[in-house]
């Protein structure tokens, strides 16, 4: 089989961002194991379907939501909560060093609707722009934005219900 440019970015892109991919699909599933399945599961399904990128400006938010679609599979066949302690998220979360952890936050996230989620993760922890996560989701760019500050303005009810 011949490797072509595209080939090369993809394979690129994938090596050079493996880490957020990681912490991505560790974001759904909340475990190790599950989480470099997802990953490995992605990588094989972006090689097999390469020749489904519009252009190479697209990697990106196609291969965000093939881990996105591949962690909501994995989800939806093994419907099991995992709980994460402190410890561990410090580990695949190093950028936070926050010497009082939020954990009311982290729940409140964590009780969120997979959709609404979906967008907090992808917007917060992965810094996406609004344009990606709405291509990632499949959804209008009005309804992530319309999404996201719903979810904002549900966050911060639930954190100052826990503050009272």
């Amino acid at each position: 089989m011949k490797k072509n440019k595209l080939d090369d970015q993809v394979i690129s892109f994938i090596l050079d961002n493996k880490n957020s991919f990681y912490r991505l699909a560790f974001s759904y599933v909340k475990n190790t194991e599950d989480a470099l399945d997802i990953v490995q599961d992605s990588i094989e399904k972006a090689l097999l379907n390469k020749h489904s990128i519009k252009d190479k400006q697209s990697i990106k938010s196609w291969f965000y939501k093939i881990v996105v679609h591949s962690s909501l599979d994995h989800l939806r066949k093994n419907k099991k909560l995992s709980f994460i302690d402190n410890d561990t998220f410090d580990t695949f979360y190093p950028a936070r060093n926050d010497n009082c952890p939020d954990i009311d936050l982290e729940r409140s996230i964590d009780e969120l609707p997979v959709s609404l989620k979906s967008i907090i993760v992808l917007r917060y922890f992965e810094d996406l722009k609004i344009k990606e996560i709405a291509d990632i989701l499949e959804e209008n760019k009005s309804t992530i934005k319309t999404r996201l500050y719903k979810t904002l303005k549900l966050l911060r009810l639930k954190m100052d219900d826990v503050q009272e």
